[in-house]
């Protein structure tokens, strides 16, 4: 067991941060935290790193108790935040060393695992470069290069693709699945949805401070009442065949918008097959159709009744 918390309250003041909150990751699973905001994510991680005293509770890393003494437990620790974290007046080269240095104190070594690292976030080049002439993208991989380089078997990562262009975000995931692949266990926070449906293996879902469901992310879809959605081009729809086609079994909600037809099923068989049958009866013309399976934040929505950004 990597990480393993138990029952752990955290309040500030009448607030209760945490409500007797649970988690357990397993080495070398990429595990999503997921919640709206001031859900307890960040005081959980804070609490996770021994930056911030709680209530009640034990908090575990690597099968020991997690102390704000305990450096020894914290070199195994890589932590890539949110806000970028680096020096200005420091080169590429020169921050990925100093972050590095403060783990690996042999020149030698550390001079090996600094190379590594920058080609590993794709970085060479730009070796001699300044934080402020790296693009927003370059940077998230910089910040991302000094948290990783020392080796560390457990690294947390919060919100690393914010404000970064498409391609940048895929060189990102990219080399977090890799990271995994060479035995790091992962914990990811995202407001992404379908980044964590892409790289995170098991995933948790937090409100108020608890862990409300937890589970790979068919396990998470099995637990809601949803099914697909079906789309449809359709040129012209009558009032009548409206209600007709909410009044089909199954259907959750049903929207009609610029020629796009798009109906909301609850779990059920032949719903597709039933859509098209009312559409041929009534002799309505449709163009292409599309079903789309229940997502994460589908689930996310049913489950906490919030958007992820609240």
């Amino acid at each position: 067991m990597v990480v393993k918390i138990e029952n752990l309250v955290k309040r500030y003041g009448d607030l209760v941060a945490l409500d007797h909150f649970n988690l357990a990751i397993e080495e070398g699973e990429v595990f999503g935290l997921l919640g709206p905001n001031g859900s307890g994510k960040s005081t959980t991680i804070n609490c996770l790193l021994s930056l911030l005293e709680f209530d009640k509770g034990k908090i575990e890393v690597f099968g020991q108790e997690m102390k704000p003494d305990s450096y020894e437990l914290k070199k195994d620790i890589g932590v890539i935040m949110q806000n970028v974290a680096v020096f200005d007046e420091l080169t590429v080269y020169e921050n990925i060393d100093y972050f590095c240095g403060l783990y690996v104190k042999d020149k030698t070594e550390r001079k090996k695992l600094v190379e590594e690292a920058i080609n590993f976030v794709e970085l060479s080049e730009f070796r001699k470069f300044y934080p402020k002439k790296l693009s927003g993208g370059l940077l998230r991989r910089l910040n991302i290069a000094c948290g990783i380089a020392h080796k560390p078997k457990l690294i947390i990562l919060d919100e690393p693709t914010v404000a970064v262009d498409p391609q940048s975000r895929n060189k990102i995931l990219e080399g977090i699945q890799n990271l995994n692949a060479n035995g790091a266990t992962i914990i990811y926070t995202s407001h992404y949805m379908e980044e964590v449906e892409q790289i995170c293996t098991r995933i948790a879902i937090m409100d108020k401070g608890k862990n409300i469901a937890i589970g790979t992310k068919d396990e998470l879809k099995a637990m809601i009442d949803l099914g697909e959605t079906i789309s449809l081009e359709v040129l012209e729809l009558s009032e009548e065949s409206m209600t007709a086609i909410q009044g089909l079994p199954h259907v959750i909600k049903m929207t009609y918008e610029n020629h796009l037809l798009k109906v909301k099923f609850s779990k059920g068989k032949h719903n597709l097959l039933r859509l098209l049958d009312l559409m041929k009866e009534r002799e309505i013309g449709f163009g292409g159709v599309h079903a789309e399976m229940p997502t994460l934040n589908d689930v996310f929505l049913e489950i906490t009744g919030k958007e992820l950004r609240d």
